[in-house]
């Protein structure tokens, strides 16, 4: 999911597609404040580049993919995004001073608050963190059964398929998650589907524009379509009873269209949007006809748990070759993005085209737990190691000390 209202000012978006959150459009794009560039990082964040609008974000992804290859993160690295929790339960994008309280200027939004979730949910102890926010979600949602950016905003696709990737990670039905007007996540996200007949049809949109119409979006339409199959940022591949293959490429719509075929039909306008070398093109002004690298690595997720996974293949071989230079400028969730993409279809995150992404994701923050009790380990075994060795130079000498002395004892004895 990528920034748009404050694209043009964040530092990741200096590379077309870095992993931020969903932000709602509005009439003062252009006074969008300047991230400032004194901010200092603390210890436990992960990435270098001022944490402003995506900290928790970001951290969160960054735990989510260590948790899904086997690696424990560090411990200040929980803490940090522990740290980040209002007392109401939400998350915000970021808080420089996370021991003052929260207050009305405290800017909290869903998008943080549900990665967050996800993120607490996989790596577990935080029961109490997780429900907290997810009660603050349940109060948030609107009477169309979806979420806006923030709790009340109109509600769009990004959003309300981030929650649902909250609610699943804790158990939640999301189905059975209804707003006012009895409407659930998935009517929310059925009614922001493209019609058929309409240009675009079976994508989403990732708002009504004034008018009402609905436009194609493709960062929308990865996200949708993860949210209409109840997942998270953590998918895996279809199973083949699951992927009913012969309806992928067919547009479903309509108040009683399933929540399946409505992904399915999200998965098709992805394969089809993706060009001749791979990739799905920015949209952001400026930046026609270049790649999006996150929004192409979100969906290779969408298409794998969709059930279309023949139809990676294109955009994980363009990833291989591309996406590490853009994570390697983009930041920890880049590299995230990247390790959802291999586990979603069962590549190796640690030989993804030559590069180890688990590794580069670790150095761009605290060491992982299991990394750092391993690197103890074996500095304590190249210690011992070394003193054995050293022991074992001693005795030597020692030894042969006794047999000079010895020899010479003998030579002294054998004189005339």
């Amino acid at each position: 999911m990528n920034v748009r209202r404050t694209a043009a000012v964040l530092a990741a978006t200096a590379v077309i597609g870095a992993a931020a959150p969903a932000v709602a459009a509005d009439a003062d794009d252009d006074a969008s404040p300047s991230p400032s560039s004194s901010v200092a990082i603390p210890s436990g964040l992960y990435g270098s580049t001022d944490p402003s609008y995506d900290g928790v974000w970001r951290q969160s992804l960054a735990l989510l993919a260590q948790h899904t290859v086997g690696e424990k993160p560090a411990a200040k690295a929980v803490e940090w995004l522990v740290g980040q929790q209002c007392s109401d339960g939400a998350f915000p994008a970021y808080r420089a001073d996370a021991t003052a309280q929260c207050d009305a200027k405290t800017q909290v939004d869903t998008n943080s608050t549900a990665a967050a979730v996800q993120a607490l949910a996989a790596l577990g102890g935080h029961e109490a963190e997780t429900v907290h926010a997810l009660r603050w979600l349940k109060d948030a949602q609107n009477e169309d059964g979806g979420w806006g950016y923030t709790a009340g905003g109109p509600s769009d696709a990004n959003s309300t398929s981030v929650v649902i990737g909250a609610l699943a990670a804790v158990g939640d039905d999301p189905e059975e998650q209804r707003g006012k007007d009895g409407d659930s996540p998935y009517d929310a996200l059925r009614a922001l589907a493209v019609p058929c007949d309409k240009e675009g049809g079976g994508a989403f949109a990732y708002q009504p524009d004034k008018k009402g119409a609905l436009t194609a979006n493709a960062d929308a339409t990865a996200a949708a379509v993860l949210g209409n199959l109840g997942k998270g940022f953590v998918a895996e591949a279809a199973k083949p009873a699951e992927a009913e293959a012969d309806k992928t490429g067919k547009c479903a719509d309509g108040d009683d269209v399933s929540p399946a075929d409505a992904a399915r039909s999200g998965a098709a306008y992805l394969a089809g949007s993706l060009t001749k070398d791979g990739y799905l093109e920015s949209v952001l002004a400026g930046a026609e006809d270049q790649p999006d690298y996150g929004n192409t690595a979100d969906a290779v997720v969408a298409l794998s748990a969709a059930g279309a996974k023949e139809q990676t293949a294109g955009p994980l071989a363009w990833l291989e070759k591309n996406g590490p230079t853009w994570a390697a400028q983009a930041g920890p969730a880049a590299y995230a993005q990247l390790v959802f993409a291999a586990h979603a279809t069962g590549t190796d995150p640690r030989d993804f085209g030559g590069t180890d992404l688990v590794k580069e994701l670790n150095a761009t923050g605290p060491e992982p737990a299991a990394a750092a009790s391993a690197a103890a380990e074996e500095k304590s075994e190249d210690e011992g190691s070394a003193f054995g060795a050293w022991w074992y130079v001693v005795v030597f000498l020692i030894a042969g000390a006794g047999i000079g002395f010895l020899i010479s004892g003998r030579g002294r004895k054998q004189q005339p």
